[in-house]
């Protein structure tokens, strides 16, 4: 099987992933059709950062939203119960756009397209998603529930913003925290208004240890945008932090921002995934195109999970081999 079924007690560094990527030349073997997916297990996938706009205007100005899609990739999508990206724009009609480097929109009749092939959560918990305002955020999250998904990672409020997501409640309940944990350029932190959740570091560790009490057969999930763009290795603030989210009960952490897929480490038995870089995005570097996609099979008893590694080519994202 080419894709990277990952053992315990192993730390794989981005060198040690770049060698793997040029090995791999056949597209996984994957599931059945999703109606053949067992009914005592959910499977979840995880998807880097999903830009709309900018370069990628390009590909769906040829040949729509659809074309970003390749087959192998569907296929991965359409095996899966649930499916969570990072959308790395807001998309909404408003033109609000806060002084910034950096400030994307796009169009949010696309929004159903993303449903069309699978997603059904949007992570919103990053530093692109208030680009337009707050109300154009909010207008975001309403524009992603119209669309037949959910938004995660934002709120009227920090305290709406950083609540967990439950997933599932079947084979076992399963959740979900968002956080950014960057500074918002030229946005002011203001917790009773709408906002994405970026609540402070002490705060999330002791959402993560609350939930695991509530929930002590939970499999807990936390997704974080953070760390530096365009490098390959986590920061040791990072480390500290991953390694303190699972002691405090985190299972499965998947990080994204810095546009790299970077160092995968297995810690006192849960995984880390300190980037997993993008997804459907323009940049062409080899650094930024190499990525991953996190296939998550639970049961009652068991949690399986797979690295698919994928390779962006002309904004869309492939499957190695494909």
């Amino acid at each position: 099987m080419s894709s990277l079924l990952f053992t315990p007690s192993l730390l794989f560094t981005p060198l040690l992933l770049h060698f793997l990527f040029s090995l791999l030349s056949s597209p996984p073997t994957l599931s059945g059709p999703s109606s053949s997916i067992k009914s005592d297990t959910l499977t979840i996938t995880f998807t880097g950062d999903i830009l709309l706009d900018r370069g990628v205007r390009r590909p769906i100005a040829r040949g729509g939203v659809e074309s970003l899609f390749s087959l192998g990739v569907q296929h991965v999508l359409a095996t899966s119960n649930l499916v969570i990206g990072n959308l790395e724009c807001p998309a909404t009609r408003i033109r609000e756009p806060v002084f910034k480097r950096f400030v994307f929109r796009a169009e949010p009749e696309w929004l159903s397209v993303l449903r069309r092939y699978g997603f059904t959560h949007l992570n919103l918990a990053n530093n692109h998603s208030i680009d337009q305002g707050r109300q154009a955020l909010q207008d975001t999250r309403h524009n992603i529930s119209q669309a037949g998904m959910t938004p995660v990672g934002a709120g009227q409020t920090m305290a709406e913003a950083a609540a967990p997501v439950k997933l599932s409640a079947h084979p076992r309940p399963v959740y979900l925290i968002a956080s950014l944990r960057l500074p918002l350029e030229n946005y002011a932190y203001l917790p009773h208004r709408p906002c994405v959740s970026q609540e402070p570091e002490d705060s999330l560790l002791t959402r993560v240890r609350r939930l695991r009490m509530e929930h002590p057969q939970a499999y807990l999930i936390v997704c974080l945008h953070w760390g530096r763009e365009h490098e390959l290795q986590p920061t040791a603030a990072q480390r500290q932090l991953a390694h303190q989210l699972v002691e405090a009960g985190t299972d499965l952490l998947v990080g994204h921002h810095s546009h790299t897929l970077q160092t995968i480490e297995d810690y006192r038995g849960s995984r880390i995934y300190y980037s997993i870089g993008n997804f459907i995005f323009d940049q062409s570097r080899p650094l930024n195109t190499r990525a991953c996609l996190v296939r998550l099979r639970l049961t009652n008893r068991s949690a399986t999970i797979e690295t698919l590694p994928i390779e962006i080519r002309h904004c869309v994202p492939w499957l190695i081999g494909t």
